[in-house]
């Protein structure tokens, strides 16, 4: 399979011990010539293509904060530099493009690698280190050019709470959300969005419940709903901050859990989608493990197996998950 990809690194968006900064994508960035996937240049996203999710007051307070009071803006803590703006612009038009080569045939899937993440940031308001919500952008930027119907798969280890919002009103846009329960944001309940039941999903999650448990999950959560909702393209936010060593969270997964999941939503995609899936980066805080699992991706797009396996496999026991999956399915009317 054609694999497509965009890099936007925003090296200076960055804030002193942070943990969401240039050095994440460190040690992948070596590596992406390897995979044999074809580099997009990236244009940045317009301001009309970000309003579609952002309302154009928000869009013009980052632009003026980012100008006159670059630091720290929320308790998150979420940070702006001189440069966040336009690098908050690139990387939005990043996961623009691979939605643009996939549509239009010139790649079979892709994988936006950008930075600011953006699964966190509502139409309203920046939050959780991200600026503008880059895969809802893309989303509606593919609503806007003749796709019926899109789904978001978020598997960050935070509730994806910023797409949730931009989606509540949009019909024609689903959103499964796994994440693990009592973080930040604090959102992502099951019977959160009782009007988008079937099209809003939330799998809240207890820390370390691993590898297996996200397959179940794949099988009895993401196919379902996925057939039944019928989406032309899927996106996927994928976080590495649920590597069970992430310094910040853990839902107890592997790279072998990583590439698991992934290779069964490029499944899901070729069963449901015609194949058409861009994966987007959100978080992860390990340079290794984000290396690691953006490395496991490129391997599940291109259909091949998971080429170099750490083995950091989770050394603690996962918790059985099967009366949460069943309250999920019952919520929305799994069979």
């Amino acid at each position: 399979m054609k694999t497509a990809y965009t890099f936007v690194p925003s090296r200076e968006h960055e804030y002193p011990d942070h943990p969401e900064r240039p050095g994440r994508l460190k040690l992948i960035e070596r590596q992406l010539n390897s995979f044999g996937a074809q580099h997009v240049e990236v244009t940045p996203a317009s301001t009309e293509q970000v309003a579609r999710i952002h309302l154009p007051q928000m869009i013009s307070e980052i632009e003026l904060v980012c100008k006159q009071r670059p630091g720290i803006i929320d308790h998150a803590p979420t940070y702006v530099t001189p440069a966040t703006y336009e690098d908050a612009l690139r990387a939005a038009g990043g996961v623009i493009e691979c939605a643009r080569a996939v549509l239009n045939g010139d790649a079979d899937n892709a994988f936006a690698i950008v930075r600011p993440p953006g699964h966190h940031a509502e139409p309203e308001r920046a939050m959780g280190f991200c600026i503008f919500n880059n895969v809802a952008i893309a989303a509606a930027e593919t609503l806007a050019h003749g796709l019926h119907r899109v789904m978001v798969i978020d598997f960050d280890a935070h509730h994806g709470n910023g797409t949730q919002s931009a989606f509540m009103d949009m019909d024609r846009a689903g959103l499964i959300s796994t994440h693990q329960w009592g973080i930040y944001p604090g959102t992502g309940w099951i019977e959160e969005a009782p009007q988008a039941k079937g099209r809003i999903v939330n799998v809240p999650l207890q820390a370390f419940a691993g590898d297996q448990t996200f397959v179940r999950i794949a099988d009895e959560i993401f196919k379902p709903i996925v057939q039944k909702f019928s989406p032309q393209m899927l996106f996927v936010s994928v976080g590495f901050d649920a590597h069970w060593n992430d310094p910040i969270t853990t839902l107890g997964l592997s790279t072998r859990g990583y590439f698991d999941i992934s290779q069964k939503l490029v499944q899901l995609a070729g069963e449901y989608c015609n194949g058409k899936v861009v994966f987007v980066l959100e978080g992860g805080y390990d340079p290794a493990n984000v290396a690691n699992g953006i490395a496991a991706v490129f391997n599940a797009l291109a259909g091949s197996g998971l080429e170099n396996d750490p083995g950091d496999a989770c050394p603690y026991r996962d918790p059985d998950h099967s009366s949460r999956i069943a309250q999920v399915r019952r919520w929305h009317g799994i069979e």
